[in-house]
């Protein structure tokens, strides 16, 4: 299970942008792999730190993050609401539109 995004960078939920920011850059220079080589896990700090900077930083993804969490931006996770619902209805259209081109190659290749 993933770790929260406001402990990984050490923030509140009530951060302000500028809280956000500077906490990404304190603890991506803490775990930055140029200071810390051959270190795995400061190697998988710093990507969870990226990780959630992207996400926490952006308004629309932070307020998807507060409401549905990681389950937010993974697929098929069987969340309830919107994001699993949007993902779903893709799933479909690409499958409707994949039966529709080949039932029109089937047509196409029937003829002399």
């Amino acid at each position: 299970m993933k770790k929260d995004f406001y402990e990984i960078l050490g923030i509140s939920k009530s951060a302000t942008p500028e809280e956000i920011k500077k906490a990404y850059r304190k603890k991506a220079l803490e775990f930055h792999p140029d200071k810390n080589p051959g270190d795995a896990a400061a190697e998988e700090n710093f990507k969870a730190c990226a990780e959630a900077y992207e996400i926490l930083s952006d308004a629309s993804k932070k307020a998807k993050y507060d409401q549905y969490g990681h389950q937010a931006f993974e697929g098929g996770g069987g969340a309830v609401g919107p994001p699993n619902g949007i993902a779903q209805q893709e799933k479909s259209d690409v499958a409707d539109q994949g039966a529709q081109s080949t039932r029109g190659i089937a047509r196409h290749s029937a003829s002399p």
